[in-house]
Formats: structure tokens, C-alpha cells, sequence
């Protein structure tokens, strides 16, 4: 594996969004990922995420009767959006469509969020939903063109909500698959043999827990032939990802570990969790 530049060792800064009635574990289960990784195991200083949370106010109340703290409200964090290199949306299953039909919060942030990377895709940036929040994400169009997700029950309403999106915007059909997560434009440096690279995976495609190097994440290191192409893909090249039920958000964070970080990374944090990680989908990836 090839070393991560001094530089890239400072934390990835990541915004969890809040709302009354999410899931508790599309929220704890990602934090708990996060907070685990360290760019290196050996030294407890290099820690890999730093997070913010933001929420419509001082507290949420989660499905399951928990209260939890905001750090930020959403003003502040609309204001702030810049600083965040990946933004978290846990989903949750008893208002999730009647946020939807509000356009609720975090619904506006997911949607300035994807408007920042089409501005500047020289930015990595990545949106992760976890379970029924990618439904917020077809409702502000975001899904169009792409492949996504959601959980088992709520199928028929992501593939409802991406009709009606495309509908309205004559856009592009969405490739609604039911898979642990589902990955739009990755980007790794794929080796010369991609049966033998984890992340690449046509629909179904099963490959190894091989992985050749370690992804670079600051733009710096993007050559201009690369930034070209980035910013003719879908919302600028960011990293869309959607994960099926509550669980499944853990398995995308791992995935996201092992994509912004390092894959030895991401297996150390499955340790430490005693979680057998269950790889989802790469719909597509390009080499830098």
C-alpha cells in the first residue's frame, strides 16, 4: 500500500444532519465508524473524521425515544457548508415522507450541499444517506442518472420519487437497485487488474478484498485531465452514496473508510466493532 502524504493526515471534516424521528441507528451506527478510523492505528493522534452535528434545534427526539444534542443549527451549518468535505443524512421510516413532501430540513442542505460540488468540482466532496434518506435525495432531483438505494420496504417509493423528479425535470432515469449500499462515482486508483479491486462491481460483480494503494484526497494531487472529466459527471463528480436499512448504513461507512482513508483502515474499525462487513455496489469509477 502507498503511503498517505503528511498533509492528508489531518481529520476529514463531516456533517451528520439531525431531524425529530430519525432513526437511531442510521445515526449511530456511521458516528460509530467515523470516530473509530485513524489514518494510522499506531499513533492515537490521527484520527481520520472530525465531526459537526446539525440539527433544527437544540435536540432531536429519534424514533426509538433518544434524545441527542446539535452542536450547530442548520443556519449556522448552511453557512458553513464549505468546510465539509462529507455530509451524513440519517433517514427514518414514521415521517420520512412527510418531510419529503415539506421539503424539510435537511432536505435544503442535501440539495446546497450537491450545489457546491457542481461549483467546484475540484473538490472532492461526499453525500452519504443512510437508509430512508435517500428518498430526500430523489426528491431534490440529486438521483438522476444515477444508481441508488433504500431500504427493503421503501423500494417502490425511491423508484416513485425518482419518476417523479425525472418527470419534472425531463432528467434522467434512476437505476434503483436493492443492494447493502450503492456507490456513484467512486474514484480509486483502480491497478492494472480491476477483477481483483473490491469497489469496482458492475451490478452484481463480486471481487476480492485486495486493494492496490491508498486514495489521495485533496484535490491538489488531481491532474487537469482528471478535473475535466470530473466536472462533466454527474453533480460535478461528487461521491453519492446510498445504503439499504439501518445496518447497511454501517457497511457504507465502512466503505467510506476504506475509500477516503485506506481499506486497512476500514478492516481495523470492523475489528475493533467485531462487524463482518458485507461489501455493497460500485456502479462506476474512474482512475486519477
Amino acid at each position: 500500500m502507498s503511503a498517505i502524504r503528511s498533509e492528508e493526515n489531518e481529520p476529514i471534516q463531516v456533517l451528520f444532519t439531525m431531524h425529530d424521528n430519525m432513526n437511531l441507528l442510521d445515526f449511530a451506527g456511521p458516528l460509530e465508524v467515523l470516530t473509530h478510523a485513524q489514518h494510522d492505528f499506531n499513533n492515537p493522534d490521527t484520527k481520520a473524521f472530525d465531526i459537526t452535528l446539525a440539527g433544527p434545534q437544540e435536540s432531536v427526539l429519534t424514533a426509538q425515544g433518544v434524545t441527542l444534542n446539535a452542536q450547530i443549527s442548520y443556519k449556522e451549518a448552511h453557512k458553513r457548508l464549505k468546510e465539509f468535505d462529507v455530509l451524513v443524512v440519517p433517514g427514518g421510516k414514521e415521517k420520512c415522507m412527510e418531510m419529503v413532501k415539506k421539503e424539510a430540513e435537511p432536505l435544503p442542505l442535501v440539495t446546497d450541499f450537491a450545489e457546491l460540488q457542481t461549483a467546484d468540482p475540484a473538490r472532492e466532496r461526499t453525500l452519504l444517506a443512510i437508509d430512508t434518506a435517500s428518498l430526500f435525495l430523489a426528491n431534490q432531483g440529486l438521483l438522476q442518472g444515477l444508481a441508488a438505494t433504500t431500504h427493503p420496504d421503501f423500494y417502490i417509493k425511491l423508484e416513485h420519487e425518482c419518476q417523479n423528479a425525472a418527470a419534472n425535470d425531463t432528467g434522467e432515469r434512476t437505476d434503483c437497485m436493492e443492494e447493502r449500499y450503492v456507490v456513484n462515482n467512486a474514484r480509486f486508483d483502480l491497478g492494472e487488474n480491476l477483477e481483483e479491486n473490491p469497489y469496482v462491481f458492475k451490478k452484481n460483480r463480486k471481487g476480492s478484498n485486495a486493494r492496490k494503494g491508498s486514495l489521495a484526497r485533496r484535490e491538489s494531487n488531481l491532474s487537469k485531465e482528471y478535473l475535466v472529466r470530473r466536472k462533466s459527471m454527474k453533480l460535478g463528480g461528487m461521491r453519492v452514496i446510498t445504503s439499504g436499512g439501518a445496518v447497511s448504513g454501517i457497511d457504507a461507512s465502512l466503505y467510506l473508510v476504506s475509500a477516503l482513508v485506506s481499506h486497512e483502515s476500514a478492516q481495523e474499525v470492523a475489528r475493533i466493532m467485531q462487524y463482518d462487513w458485507v461489501k455493497g455496489v460500485v456502479v462506476d469509477a474512474i482512475d486519477v
